[in-house]
Order: structure tokens, then C-alpha cells, then sequence
């Protein structure tokens, strides 16, 4: 069995078809078949069964694909490492977020790192909720992602700053000329949700600090992405809850941000599937040292040397 023979079986079922494969593989369809025949041999049995049009996978392909398809993306970022470990030309660096993190945190970090490593080029790859996050990083989808703590995660995680939550609301509310406000002066408000809400023991977010607050939200329109939220909010739909960097990072200022008492906070980490080394290790530090959210003074970074950062939202 051989790290080529899984890339062709990959290939072969995410194209449906063994003729479209050997096209994009660049070898003739006997070949590709003869090394799928060879790697079934190897593992005992038919991975695919052939169709008049197309293939089907078997019992035991679908058990073997995921690992297949694991072993393939490591052996695209094995190179990538090695690559960006030089700063060599044509090196990778590929990043995981959740949408609020993409438009609020990783622009002036990207600027940043463009300017001190121009040979290695960071590729984004954006989520729409936390668990979409983790899920695509553990199939190896990216070299690391940076969002809030992630659960029961077996990688290193690392402490890179931190995120207030904050409510959005148009200039028109009669709460907009204040600095802070409690939650409970919001229990008449229409809210606008958003996909991405965090859930804190075993409840959204929301559902969660405005029950402790006597009130149950009213929610009049839910979102895929933070972002989107906020311009309802702007435009007078609704009140929204979001981390602040997101509307005072590039979204709009459009609309007036009130800060909670007591304060919302939570951790916003980088975590991986292997050792954060060479340019995953740089990117990470370069993140903690940004502002307003970075925590500069923290010590170099390490594998693990943040795991006991907080994964709960309310503080």
C-alpha cells in the first residue's frame, strides 16, 4: 500500500468516475486502475464497485476512505511545513476560522506576516460555527485554526489573546448614548441571533446569560455569519451580541457598540493536530503579539502550554 495508491482511490471516489480521475492525476485509466486493483489487494478486499456509469464504494471502502483521505491531506502539509519551515518560495501556510474571527483578528496579523515572511502564502479557510472548525481541522483540512477554546481537543492549544462580547445596536436606540448597560435593560428588545452563538452548558449563549437576567430573548432573525448580524443590527432589526473586534475590525461603523457589565469575555486560542513548529509557530506568536486583543508579555510559545485555558464564555 502505497501514499499514491490512497491519492488515487481518493480521487477516484470524490470524481465519481476512474476516467475524470486519471485526467486530473495525469496517467492513463489503465494505470489508474491497476493501482487500485493493487491496493485492494493490499487491504483484502474491493474498496470500489464498478458501475455502467461511475463507481460505488463498498462496505469496506467507506471504512477505509476516511483514513485514506487523512493520509493524503497529512502528506500535502507535511510538505507545505517543510516548505514554509525555509520561508521557501511557493511554501503554505493554511489557516482555519470561524467567520468573526476572518474579518475581525487575522487582517492586520496577515498584513504583518506578509511583511516579514513574503515567501510563504497564507491560505484561509473560513467556517461557519465552531464545531464545522474543529471538525475540518481534524481532517486535516488546514495546519491550524484560530478561534475560541475548542472541546475535548487532543492537540496542542495555545492562548492567544482574548474576546469581548459585546451588544450592537443602531444609533436610534433609546440605549445608544450610553458606554455600558446591563442585559436586563434589553429584555424588550427584538435580537438578532447568528449561527456562530456558542453554546455554554449545553444552551446558546444567549438563551443562557439572558435566562440568568429574568428574560427569554426575542429572537426576530437568525444569521449564518456575524457579520450579517451586525448590519441588521445596524439597520435597526435588532440588538446583536458579537465579539467587538468584528465591528471595530473593518465590518462598519455604522452602528454603536455598548459594552456588558459584567463584562463578557472569552479565550481566543490556536490550536492543532501536531506540534506548532517553524512557520505555525510563527504565525501564533505573531497573533499574540497583535492588539487590542493580542497578550504580548506571554511567554514563546509551546505545545500545550495553554491548556488550561478557559473554554466558557461567561466570566
Amino acid at each position: 500500500m502505497s501514499l499514491r495508491q490512497m491519492e488515487y482511490f481518493v480521487t477516484v471516489v470524490e470524481e465519481a468516475s476512474f476516467t475524470r480521475a486519471a485526467e486530473l492525476l495525469h496517467v492513463t485509466q489503465p494505470a489508474l486502475s491497476h493501482q487500485i486493483k493493487a491496493l485492494e489487494k493490499s487491504v483484502g478486499g474491493a474498496l470500489l464497485e464498478r458501475l455502467p456509469r461511475g463507481v460505488r464504494l463498498t462496505p469496506m471502502g467507506r471504512a477505509f476512505l476516511p483514513h485514506a483521505r487523512l493520509a493524503v491531506r497529512s502528506a500535502l502539509q507535511a510538505r507545505r511545513a517543510a516548505r514554509a519551515a525555509s520561508d521557501a518560495v511557493g511554501g503554505e501556510l493554511h489557516i482555519a476560522c470561524v467567520h468573526s474571527v476572518a474579518v475581525g483578528v487575522l487582517p492586520e496579523a496577515f498584513a504583518r506576516w506578509r511583511r516579514s515572511h513574503p515567501g510563504v502564502r497564507l491560505i484561509l479557510h473560513e467556517y461557519a460555527s465552531t464545531e464545522a472548525l474543529e471538525e475540518a481541522l481534524e481532517r486535516g483540512a488546514a495546519d491550524l485554526a484560530v478561534g475560541p477554546p475548542p472541546k475535548y481537543w487532543e492537540g496542542p492549544v495555545v492562548r492567544v489573546g482574548e474576546e469581548e462580547i459585546a451588544l450592537v445596536v443602531a444609533f436610534d436606540d433609546p440605549l445608544a448614548g450610553r458606554v455600558s448597560v446591563r442585559l436586563e435593560e434589553f429584555a424588550d428588545h427584538a435580537w438578532v441571533r447568528c449561527a456562530m452563538e456558542p453554546v455554554v452548558e449545553g444552551q446558546p449563549f444567549l438563551d443562557l446569560v439572558c435566562g440568568r437576567a429574568g428574560f427569554t430573548p426575542r429572537t426576530v432573525v437568525r444569521t449564518e455569519h456575524t457579520s450579517t448580524a451586525v448590519r441588521m443590527a445596524a439597520a435597526g432589526v435588532g440588538v446583536v451580541a458579537v465579539p467587538t473586534h468584528v465591528v471595530r475590525g473593518g465590518v462598519g461603523e455604522d452602528c454603536v457598540v455598548l459594552s456588558v457589565e459584567p463584562s463578557w469575555k472569552r479565550d481566543l486560542t490556536v490550536f492543532s493536530r501536531v506540534e506548532l513548529a517553524d512557520a505555525a509557530a510563527a504565525f501564533t506568536e505573531l497573533l499574540r503579539r497583535s492588539t487590542p486583543y493580542g497578550t504580548a508579555r506571554l511567554s514563546p510559545v509551546r505545545p500545550n502550554a495553554d491548556r488550561e485555558c478557559a473554554a466558557e464564555v461567561v466570566r
